[in-house]
C-alpha cells in the first residue's frame, strides 16, 4: 500500500552461514555419508528496483547460491531451506532432461509440488515465471524448505538441473521491520480471518474467493483479484505495470485460514502471469489499475468472479474490504472497529477526482483490494491509506476504460 512521504526501505545485513541457516542438502541415499553442503553461504542479493516504488510491501529477500543436480552423481535430491521463511522461490538457471525425464519443487509433506518437463509445457506440468534472464523460476512453496527433486527416466547420463537464486519470505516481525510503519488500520483492527464470516455473511465470504494473494517477481506483495466472467485480473498499476512485472508474478488463490483464527492456510491454488492488457495513466494517486490475465485459467474459474459497479457511489454506502493485508491469509474488513458494531461505509464518495474515501482498515498488502457495496459489487480498487481517509480509485471510472476489454455483464 502507498503511504505518501511514509517509507522505510529495506537495510541489507551480511548474515553468515551459522547464523542464516541455509543448506542445500544431499539426498537420502547418500546420507550414510558426512552431509556435506554444496553451498554452505548464500548472498543476499540487491533489492529488486521494482519494490523500490511506494506501495509495494516487501515481503522477502533474495539469495544467491550454487547448486546442481545431475544425473551423473547421486545427488538427484536437494533442499533448501531457510529457518522461518514463509515461502521458498526457486530459480533454475538450466535445465537439461531427456526424454521423459522432470524436476519437482515440493514441501516436504507433499502438500505442495510442482512439476517441471524439458519443454516447460503448462499442459502437462505447472505454471512458472520468468524475468528476462536465463532460466525460469518455479512457483513458490509455502513454508521454509523446498525439495528439489531430478526424476530420471531412460539411459540419458546428461540430465542435469542447475539452481542459481532463491526467493525467502520473511516471516511477520521482518515484514513489520523492512516496511514502513502503516496508518490505515482505524483505531482498533477489525479485520477477521474470512472464514470467520462463512456463516454469519455468507455472500461476502463467497464473493472474496475471486481474490487472490500477489507474489510480484517474487519478493513483494499486494492483493489481486478475477474481474468479470473471461480470463482478466485487476490489480493497482504501482503493484505492477510492465509485461516483464506480469510474467515474473504469480497469483495465490484459495489463500485462507481453514479455521477462524486458526492460523492455518492451506496452500490454495497458485498460477502465474499471463498476459498485461492495460494499465492506467497518470500518477498512484489517480485510477492506478493494470488490468491482465493468468495462465492456467481453468484451475481458478470456481472461485468465482467480481464485477464492477458501473455507476458512481454514494457517501453513507456500506462496504466491505477482502484482501491479503501484509501478504497474511485472506481477511475481510466488514466492520469499524467491533464486531456487530458499526459497518464500514463510504466516508466520501467524491473525495477527489478519481477516490472515494473510507476508514474500513487496511494495511501494507491489501494494495490492489476491491472495495464492494452491499449490491456486491465492486465500488473500488484500494490504493491509499492513511487514516481516517483510506482511498480507492472510482470503479465506475475504471469500467469506463477497460468495457472493452472484460465481460462485466454479471
Amino acid at each position: 500500500m502507498k503511504h505518501a512521504l511514509r517509507r522505510l526501505r529495506t537495510v541489507a545485513v551480511a548474515l553468515g552461514a551459522c547464523a542464516f541457516g541455509f543448506t542445500l542438502l544431499p539426498s537420502p541415499a547418500a546420507a550414510e555419508a558426512p552431509v556435506q553442503p554444496l553451498a554452505p553461504r548464500s548472498e543476499r542479493a540487491p533489492e529488486s528496483s521494482q519494490f523500490s516504488a511506494e506501495g509495494v510491501t516487501t515481503v522477502g529477500e533474495l539469495r544467491i547460491v550454487s547448486g546442481a543436480l545431475s544425473d551423473a552423481r547421486d545427488d538427484r535430491t536437494q533442499v533448501i531451506r531457510h529457518p522461518g521463511a514463509t515461502y521458498i522461490k526457486v530459480h533454475f538457471s538450466a535445465l537439461r532432461l531427456g526424454p521423459g525425464d522432470y524436476v519437482t519443487v515440493s514441501s516436504p509433506d507433499g502438500r505442495e509440488s510442482y512439476r517441471y518437463d524439458r519443454n516447460l509445457s503448462t499442459s502437462s506440468g505447472s505454471p512458472y515465471t520468468t524475468d528476462g534472464q536465463p532460466g525460469f523460476w518455479a512457483m513458490s512453496v509455502d513454508g521454509d524448505t523446498a525439495v528439489v527433486t531430478l526424476h530420471h527416466n531412460g539411459p540419458s547420463r546428461g540430465t542435469a538441473a542447475t539452481i542459481d537464486r532463491f526467493w525467502r519470505g520473511y516471516d511477520p516481525t521482518e515484514i513489520s521491520q523492512h516496511n514502513f510503519s502503516t496508518q490505515s488500520v482505524c483505531s482498533t483492527d477489525a479485520r477477521r480471518d474470512a472464514v470467520c464470516y462463512q456463516s454469519s455473511h455468507p455472500t461476502e465470504f463467497a464473493r472474496g474467493r475471486a481474490v487472490a494473494r500477489l507474489l510480484i517477481s517474487g519478493g513483494g506483495m499486494c492483493t489481486t483479484w478475477r474481474v468479470g466472467n473471461t480470463n482478466r485480473m485487476l490489480t493497482n498499476k504501482h503493484c505492477f505495470s510492465t509485461q516483464a512485472a506480469v510474467s515474473g508474478s504469480e497469483m495465490q488463490f484459495n489463500y485462507q485460514c481453514a479455521t477462524c483464527g486458526g492460523a492455518n492456510p492451506g496452500a490454495g491454488t497458485k498460477v502465474s502471469g499471463a498476459t498485461l492488457y492495460k494499465v492506467s495513466s497518470g500518477g498512484s494517486n489517480q485510477l492506478d489499475y493494470a488490468l491482465y490475465s493468468v495462465n492456467n485459467f481453468a484451475s481458478i474459474q470456481t472461485f468465482g468472479t467480481l464485477y464492477l459497479a458501473t455507476s458512481a457511489t454514494t457517501t453513507g454506502t456500506r462496504m466491505y474490504v477482502p484482501g491479503h493485508g501484509d501478504g497474511s491469509p485472506k481477511r475481510l474488513s466488514i466492520y469499524e472497529d467491533t464486531q456487530g458494531g458499526a459497518t464500514c461505509t463510504v466516508k466520501n464518495a467524491n473525495y477527489n477526482t478519481w477516490n472515494i474515501s473510507y476508514s474500513c482498515d487496511t494495511s501494507g498488502g491489501n494494495s490492489g483490494s476491491p472495495v464492494l457495496n452491499a449490491s456486491h459489487r465492486v465500488i473500488a480498487l484500494h490504493h491509499l491509506g492513511g487514516c481516517p481517509s483510506n482511498q480507492g480509485a472510482k470503479a465506475h471510472l475504471i469500467y469506463n476504460e477497460i468495457a472493452s476489454l472484460i465481460d462485466n455483464n454479471g
